[in-house]
Formats: structure tokens, C-alpha cells, sequence
């Protein structure tokens, strides 16, 4: 096929190098990490995420592409539409599937239409709306998109909702002095009090990249993450091979932080870096010890970001907990089309409803900012 749309049930038929040109550095977006998703068996048919890849070709050359699945459930998405499901249910009208452009389990923002320009970018929009017309779907819900992606679905006809996550940013720091010199003395304060509780608990803590950490430091790590889901009564997404496929494919995005004590470890966060970005994206601890969580999961992120001069560490979804430790408030967004118009119309009036909440709520952590004034 040299011109079209094409939708595939697998990254195979697509050149990794080709694919990965148009994702833009972002290593949740990596050809190597969706096909570990898939292969690894955490993001399959069974688990309720089905591939419905989007392709655009023009002149036999792959011009867009977007992550798409059709779901069977809400879970791993972290924009929350429960509330959406249980009404269309309510009225007798089935929600799932729906259909779903992200990276499961994945609340990292950056481009959802993968394209070359924005008349490819525009291109793949009306094709989602189109296809979810086409499929009989409920719904089409894009998540986490960058701003050249908002305004094709904008253009497209989409609805918007705004949701807000705490982003580190590295104002040219030379060291975690120079970034905490910048903050406010009762921050400053609680921060070094918090490290230093860490360091006379005996914890040791080591920054490992993908191609330096061994079988035994991932072994590790995914007990770890095991035990958070376990201590909250849930299941992991990710599998252990989804992890052990990462560090063969892609080491060099890879960070793990190994936390050890009396001689032997006791938690583990792990995170990836490109584009500019560290993201920091799992962790779990076999044992407690005041403050580790927040030295593994961000003092020692930033420390490594300052290190390497990376730009920005994202912590994740929600938690208003970063912003007293130096993460800022940064708007995401989601974009929205529902088939039924009564249910459309409801949705447009909560998220005007939302939007404005947020902003108000946004408007309060900057007037509470835990950086000095003037500095």
C-alpha cells in the first residue's frame, strides 16, 4: 500500500527505525518498549488491550502512526472515566469496548498522532474519529497528548480535559546544593532533614544504568514493584519479562535506584530517560524506612538530572506531595469523543465544570510556590 490508512494488530509489519522516527525521542513511545508491552504479555488481548495500530503511509513511506488499542475495561489509563462507564450502563448502553489512543499503563504526556507534520497530524485525527464511527465504539479517548497533537483533535472535533501531574524542571542547577539554595528555607529545611534521615537509617543508594544492572538488581527491582501492588490489593500490570525485555532492547534509557541496608537491599525505583526527560515510573520497598521513598523515587532522579543536565524529571501521575519538594504543577490533557450526543453533551458540561476547578486549584499551588520569591 503506497497511500492511506492502514490498522494493524502488531508492530511487526513496521520498521522499528521507521516507527521510531516519528516518536520523537520518548522512550514510552519506543518501538522497543510497545512491542515489550505486547510481547511480554502485559498488554494483550486477554488482559483487555487489543493492538488496533493506526498507520499512515504516503508514497510507501510511513507518514503517521498512533498508539491504539481497543479496550475492554478502564484500567491502567489514569484518566479515570468510571463514572462515564456506569451511565452508559445504567441506560443500557454498552461502553466497552471503547477505543483508546496511549501507552498503557503509561501517564508520561508526549505525542499520541506520531507524525511527520501537521497535515499528517491532522490526517490521523479525522482517521481516528472515522474509525470510531466506522467500529460501532462508544467512545474514542486520547490520553496524555503533547500541544501539536491537541489542536488536531481540537480540529477534529474533540472534546478537551485537563488534568494536572508535578514535573521537576533544571534551572541549569550545578549541583542538589544549588537546586535547594533556590527553595524557600522550610522546604530547604524539611528536604535536607529528610535525606539525612535516610542516610542515618545505614541506607546506601545506587544509581545503576540499564547496561551496569545485573539479573539479580531486576530480580530485585520486580519484587519491589510486585510487593506495591500486593500492599495495595492488586495486581501487577507489568510482567517480569516485560522488564527483562527493556534492559535487552533498550539499556541505555534505563535508570534503577537500588536502596540497600545492613548489607542487602531493600527498595528499588526505576525510571527512563530521552528526549530531554527522566521519568520516574516504578518503585516498592521490602521494608520501611522514613523518607526513603522520596529520596529513591525523586532526590535521587534529580541529582542524576542535574548530573546529566536533563531538562525536566516527571514523577508520575498526581501527587500534590512533589510540589513541596520542588516539582511544579503542569497541566496534561486528554481529548474525548463519545458516539451518543445526550451522553456527548453531559460530558462537555462536566468538563467545563472540571476545567475550572482545576484552574482554580492550579492558581493555588503557584501562589503557595515552595521556591524563594525573586530567586
Amino acid at each position: 500500500m503506497t497511500t492511506g490508512i492502514r490498522i494493524l494488530e502488531s508492530l511487526a509489519t513496521i520498521e522499528p527505525a521507521d516507527w521510531d522516527a516519528l516518536a520523537g525521542g520518548n522512550p514510552t513511545l519506543a518501538h522497543a518498549y510497545l512491542t515489550a508491552l505486547h510481547e511480554s504479555g502485559s498488554a494483550v488481548p486477554r488482559r483487555g488491550w487489543s493492538p488496533r495500530y493506526l498507520a499512515l503511509y504516503e508514497g510507501g513511506m510511513l507518514a503517521g502512526a498512533v498508539p491504539l488499542y481497543a479496550k475492554a475495561h478502564s484500567y491502567g489509563e489514569y484518566v479515570f472515566d468510571w463514572a462515564w462507564a456506569e451511565a452508559h450502563e445504567r441506560h443500557g448502553i454498552a461502553y466497552y469496548p471503547k477505543l483508546l489512543a496511549a501507552v498503557p499503563f503509561t501517564p508520561v504526556p508526549g505525542a499520541r498522532l506520531l507524525a511527520r507534520d501537521d497535515a499528517a497530524r491532522a490526517k490521523l485525527a479525522q482517521a481516528l474519529v472515522a474509525l470510531a464511527r466506522e467500529s460501532g465504539v462508544s467512545s474514542l479517548h486520547v490520553l496524555f497528548p503533547d500541544e501539536a497533537d491537541g489542536a488536531a483533535l481540537r480540529g477534529a472535533g474533540l472534546s478537551e480535559r485537563t488534568g494536572v501531574q508535578f514535573h521537576w524542571a533544571n534551572a541549569g542547577y550545578r549541583d542538589f546544593e544549588d537546586f535547594l539554595a533556590a527553595m524557600s528555607h522550610d522546604k530547604r529545611k524539611k528536604i535536607r532533614q529528610e535525606r539525612r534521615r535516610v542516610r542515618d537509617a545505614g541506607v546506601v543508594l545506587r544509581r545503576l544504568s540499564g547496561r551496569d544492572a545485573v539479573e539479580a538488581d531486576w530480580d530485585f527491582f520486580f519484587e519491589c514493584y510486585r510487593g506495591t501492588y500486593r500492599a495495595h490489593r492488586s495486581t501487577p500490570y507489568l510482567t517480569r519479562d516485560f522488564f527483562r525485555r527493556l534492559a535487552a532492547t533498550m539499556p541505555e534509557a534505563l535508570l534503577l535506584v537500588i536502596a540497600g541496608q545492613a548489607g542487602e537491599p531493600v527498595a528499588a525505583a526505576m525510571g527512563l530517560a530521552g528526549g530531554g526527560r527522566l521519568l520516574g515510573r516504578y518503585w516498592g520497598a521490602t521494608r520501611f524506612v522514613p523518607g526513603l521513598h522520596f529520596e529513591a523515587c525523586y532526590y535521587q532522579f534529580v541529582e542524576h538530572a542535574i548530573e546529566r543536565g536533563i531538562a525536566v524529571v516527571e514523577g508520575g501521575a498526581q501527587g500534590e506531595h512533589k510540589h513541596a519538594r520542588g516539582f511544579s504543577p503542569v497541566l496534561t490533557r486528554s481529548f474525548h469523543w463519545l458516539a451518543h450526543p445526550a451522553f456527548a453533551s453531559a460530558v462537555d458540561d462536566f468538563l467545563a465544570r472540571e476545567g475550572a476547578g482545576l484552574s482554580a486549584y492550579v492558581d493555588e499551588l503557584s501562589e503557595r510556590s515552595p521556591f524563594r520569591r525573586g530567586g
